[in-house]
């Protein structure tokens, strides 16, 4: 009954197991499931003691839009107060910017993860290589240790790296967490913009300073600060000139007509007139001649009684007497005509006013001939004053476009220098939020790794027992018998083992 039939299965037909049956292939193939059991636990045995040396450095790194960085442009530009959400994608390129090899080869070197490679079981096999063999291997290798995950439905990027030394883990992170966030400065922001805002603001500010300087030359070169409002103030000082030349004209030809209207009244008109006839006698004369007389008579009074009456003062006073009577009776005669003619009043008042016109006339010829030259030098200077303030125009649109020019980059280096500032402090679009620490206890635990690979030792050494049983071609029970071969079974005997011999 132990002899090797070929099975046919074709017409069999299946019986509900029983546990008898689902046991059985564990006890027939007990030395393939005590050899897998025992080979499985060893593996895990020795799983656990290399896990249990491994340690994991982890840390996080939060990816966001704290600030935006200003567009490197020559134009004024506007900070937007509410940033776009981060999407995917820039997450996405921030992991391959973890990844990428530039900065695991810093890594690499700046943790002497290549001096590693070389101590290696393949490195010992292999012929002596070059030094940048065992690095390119050890990026390699750390390109595939080192994990880096996205955490779902957040914006933060999940960094772990195992060692068999906690310092060593720590200290990849640590420097891979530096040399990303340069890297992630220099990508986000072109190098040299500082420096390049900088040369600029000079530059402009020396061309600000010499366009001031030549209009401030300008100013004292021409002679003239604001020639456009001069300009405009002799444009006015132009049109009142204008007026006061036509209102001489008008007063120029008014006295000339007036003066001939006067001629012509002058012409009829007496130059002299009688103006005071008066007809009186001497009174004065008279009045004197009496007191004379009376001065005479009163003297002779006086000598007659002194003297005779032929005594000589006497009689000359007799004579003086006799002629001032004489006198006064002439006097009474005599009749005084006053007459008193003089100038015509119209006449002389045609020719003070004919006078005073003609001088009048005179001065507003004078007038009217020096307002007009003024009006020709006014016109004259405004031509002149109008190419100043076009110079000067061109000046301040120069200096203005110079000033506009250098306030701007001088906004940009500003933005350029807070920029480099919050660089220099990590404040950027990304941060490490959890920093990596030295690892204190193993990546994996013995006491969980343990009962996980006894359970696997049990499972795996179950399966290769029922695998030897399917490959096992043989007849294990009557039951196999009479149901792949379909005849009846008369008697079976049990395997059993021979006995041992003792001597």
């Amino acid at each position: 009954m132990n002899q090797p039939t070929p099975r046919k299965a074709q017409d069999a037909v299946p019986a509900d197991p029983t546990l008898r049956d689902l046991i059985g292939p564990l006890f027939r193939n007990k030395r393939p499931l005590a050899i897998s059991f025992f080979v499985l636990l060893a593996g895990a045995v020795v799983g656990a003691i290399v896990m249990s040396g491994q340690y994991k450095a982890s840390m996080e790194i939060f990816v966001n839009r704290q600030r935006l960085d200003p567009l490197v442009t020559s134009e004024a530009t506007v900070q937007t107060a509410n940033p776009p959400p981060v999407s995917e994608e820039e997450i996405n390129s921030e992991v391959e910017l973890l990844k990428s090899s530039e900065l695991l080869r810093q890594v690499v070197l700046a943790n002497g993860l290549q001096e590693r490679e070389k101590q290696t079981l393949l490195a010992s096999l292999l012929p002596r290589q070059k030094d940048d063999w065992y690095v390119a291997r050890a990026v390699e290798r750390l390109s595939k240790k080192l994990g880096t995950e996205v955490v779902k439905k957040t914006d933060v990027i999940a960094v772990s790296y195992k060692s068999s030394d906690p310092q060593i883990a720590c200290g990849v992170l640590n420097k891979l967490a530096a040399l990303y966030m340069e890297k992630h400065i220099a990508v986000q922001r072109p190098t040299g913009s500082s420096e390049f805002f900088s040369k600029e603001t000079e530059k402009y500010r020396l061309a600000l300073v010499d366009s001031e300087m030549r209009l401030a030359s300008f100013s004292q070169t021409e002679g003239v600060a604001a020639p456009d409002v001069v300009r405009t103030d002799m444009a006015q000082e132009v049109v009142n000139s204008v007026a006061a030349l036509h209102q001489a004209q008008q007063t120029i030809a008014a006295d000339e007509h007036r003066m001939s209207d006067e001629q012509a009244q002058m012409n009829t008109t007496p130059s002299r007139s009688s103006t005071q006839q008066v007809s009186n006698t001497a009174d004065v004369l008279l009045q004197q001649l009496e007191i004379n007389l009376l001065a005479a008579q009163t003297r002779r009074t006086q000598l007659a009684l002194k003297y005779d009456p032929s005594y000589p003062l006497v009689q000359e006073a007799d004579q003086e007497i006799a002629q001032t009577q004489a006198a006064i009776a002439e006097a009474k005669k005599t009749q005084y005509v006053n007459q008193t003619t003089d100038r015509d009043p119209t006449y002389e008042l045609l020719r003070e006013d004919i006078a005073k016109t003609q001088a009048d006339l005179a001065s507003q010829k004078a007038t009217a001939a020096a307002v007009e030259r003024s009006i020709q030098s006014l016109h004259k200077e405004m031509v002149v004053l109008d190419q100043k303030a076009v110079q000067q125009a061109s000046l301040l649109r120069e200096a203005k476009l110079d000033e506009g020019n250098y306030l701007l980059y001088v906004s940009k280096r500003e933005q350029e220098r807070t920029s480099d500032a919050l660089d220099q402090k990590r404040i950027g679009n990304v941060a490490i939020a959890v920093p990596p620490t030295v690892p204190v206890l193993p990546a994996y635990s013995v006491a969980v790794i343990l009962p996980i690979g006894f359970l696997l030792a049990v499972f795996g050494s179950v399966a290769v027992a029922f695998a030897a049983e399917y490959l096992d071609p043989s007849f294990r029970t009557p039951g196999e018998v009479a149901e792949i071969l379909r005849i009846p079974v008369l008697a079976s005997v049990p395997k059993q083992s021979a006995p041992r011999r003792t001597a």
